[in-house]
């Protein structure tokens, strides 16, 4: 079997809140990776063969950064394709994982039922695909696997382990997540930067 392997990913270093509310010192940009379809092809067919065997019906992905790579995923396995969007309602910074997704409407309805692959680009804590799991699973789906090009640390693989739910990811490497308390970059006083 051939060995897909990730493109060297443009990486920023300092200080970076994460959409989980965990910070962490290093920033990966990889919106470039969609850039070329035809590139990127060939780690779309690695993912879907390694959630093809969890007998997805249907991938979803979070509409900011999961959502390309999971309609490309669904079109490889011939399955419905949905997506889950932000809702941005409180800000609850220093409370970690307070993102919540939401299935649009019109798709609400549509899932009931579906055995449903969640697919996001990039997984470190796991906030989007968590947040994606619980819209699903509140629209009567049920969660087949959670599928990423690149995992990032232990966390996410922790987290939906204890629920039973499996994680296929091409690459995993490390990436250091701290607690807001706990960061020592905080305590250094070195300033948030902004992620874009």
């Amino acid at each position: 079997m051939a060995t897909h392997r990730l493109a060297p990913l443009p990486a920023r270093r300092g200080h970076f809140r994460l959409e989980s509310g965990y910070h962490t010192d290093t920033w990966l940009t990889l919106d470039a990776l969609f850039a070329s379809p035809s590139r990127v092809a060939p780690l779309v067919s690695a993912l879907a063969a390694r959630l093809e065997v969890h007998g997805p019906t249907a991938v979803c992905g979070p509409y900011a950064g999961g959502a390309f790579l999971a309609q490309a995923v669904a079109t490889v396995l011939d399955v419905e394709f949905y997506y889950s969007e932000r809702f941005v309602g409180d800000d609850l910074a220093n409370t970690l994982f307070s993102a919540e997704y939401r299935l649009p409407a019109g798709l609400a309805s549509e899932v009931k039922g579906r055995r449903v692959a969640v697919v996001d680009d990039a997984v470190s804590a796991g906030s989007s695909a968590r947040a994606t799991v619980a819209a699903l699973e509140a629209a009567d789906a049920s969660i087949a696997a959670v599928g990423t090009f690149l995992l990032l640390g232990d966390a996410a693989r922790t987290h939906f382990a204890a629920a039973g739910v499996p994680v296929e990811a091409l690459e995993q490497r490390t990436l250091p997540l701290w607690q807001p308390e706990e960061c020592p970059l905080c305590v250094s006083r070195v300033p948030l930067e902004d992620r874009r």
